[in-house]
């Protein structure tokens, strides 16, 4: 008998809820055409979570990630954060993309920290200097303050982005795939980074990823949604698992459920 998967539907709560997105539906024009990206997704992030939105590729998370991060207009619902409707970005919401040139190159790992700090004018440059430094140190990237971004590694350069972010202590942090560029052993080890940030500071986390075993291991709640147009299959709990139980056959049988209902329409019902 196969083993039985720890993966179970999470009831629904409204305490706490940092987040919500309801009956979000999105579209993305080209000179040809519009695609719908998303159908009415709905779901609640709470403080300190670790949720993550988990599709396949033109499933419109990434499309629902700028959404939330107030770069998309809904077509129809509505995103709030702490209560208060989404309708532009801010620095309650930082995004770290994928693309690796996301920091300017013209600015040292330091100055890039500092961006977001000075265009703000919420602090002086002295003190954005010293947030930078400490940001920097949390990452553990303190020794390369002054280098530029081009000397620095792929991995490097994500925890410079993500040091960026968390220096303004945003209400929710924004991830879109941030390791799929990176090779299988720094994208590991960049995913163990994050959960060790995470255990210190305790921020709140949306992470969009294709891959099943990422989501398990970076989230505690994962949302499913349908090959394109998104739609919700699914919200799952996760928290049970990590990098020490990856072999496991629960593990295995989890990650078979979540494919299952990713991509088996009559199991998603």
């Amino acid at each position: 008998m196969p083993p039985t998967s720890s993966i179970a539907p999470i009831p629904a709560q409204d305490s706490g809820v940092l987040l919500r997105v309801e009956d979000v539906s999105l579209e993305y024009r080209s000179a040809r055409e519009v695609v719908q990206a998303t159908h009415r997704v709905s779901f609640d992030v709470h403080h300190a979570d670790r949720f993550v939105i988990l599709g396949p590729s033109g499933c419109g998370k990434s499309t629902l990630l700028k959404a939330v991060a107030g770069f998309v207009e809904p077509v129809s619902g509505h995103i709030l954060l702490d209560g208060a409707r989404v309708t532009e970005p801010g620095p309650d919401r930082m995004v770290v993309f994928q693309e690796f040139d996301q920091l300017p190159p013209w600015k040292t790992v330091r100055q890039n920290v500092m961006f977001p700090l000075l265009a703000s004018r919420a602090v002086s440059r002295a003190q954005a200097d010293e947030i930078a430094r400490d940001a920097l140190a949390t990452v553990g990237l303190e020794r390369f303050a002054d280098a530029y971004p081009h000397t620095l590694s792929g991995g490097m350069k994500q925890r410079v982005a993500i040091a960026r972010a968390l220096a303004t202590k945003p209400k929710i942090l924004l991830m879109d795939e941030p390791f799929a560029a990176l090779d299988a052993q720094t994208r590991q080890r960049m995913q163990e980074e994050l959960l060790a940030l995470w255990e210190q500071v305790r921020f709140t986390l949306l992470f969009v990823t294709h891959s099943i075993d990422e989501a398990l291991v970076v989230g505690n709640r994962i949302l499913l949604l349908s090959p394109h147009p998104g739609r919700v299959r699914a919200e799952l709990d996760s928290e049970a698992f990590g990098f020490e139980n990856t072999g496991d056959p629960l593990f295995q049988a989890a990650s078979q459920r979540i494919h299952r209902l990713l991509f088996d329409a009559a199991d998603a019902r």
